[in-house]
């Protein structure tokens, strides 16, 4: 991840929890909440609900890198933890990074592009 960091510390993700913002959808929940430099933060918890440690770590690998793919597209100086729910362990990639970027559209983190031809 180019423009980001990871949250590591237990401190961190619950600064985010208290005091972020929170949407959800049927996949995923975001909390988000503003950091104050020109990077971003992500944290990834996957609770052992989701499933065994094979299903946990797959699930964590593709929220990562739906993030990572689009990351140039959301918005700078923001700590975000996403939490997977347990109906994100059968589902493929596509509908995981369709959930991160409705959230993200949800919070209002998604830059406007627009492309002249």
């Amino acid at each position: 991840m180019r423009f980001s960091e990871s949250l590591k510390k237990n401190t961190q993700f619950q600064f985010v929890y208290r005091n972020g913002k929170s949407y959800a959808n049927k996949y995923l929940i975001m909390y988000v909440k503003e950091n104050g430099t020109d990077r971003n933060r992500v944290g990834i918890s996957v609770s052992k609900k989701v499933g065994n440690s094979v299903v946990r770590h797959r699930v964590t690998r593709l929220v990562r890198e739906s993030y990572r793919l689009h990351e140039n597209i959301f918005n700078s100086g923001l700590d975000m933890v996403i939490v997977a729910r347990p109906a994100a362990a059968s589902v493929s990639y596509y509908e995981v990074e369709s959930a991160l970027l409705h959230l993200a559209k949800l919070h209002k983190l998604v830059k406007v592009c627009f492309y002249f031809d």
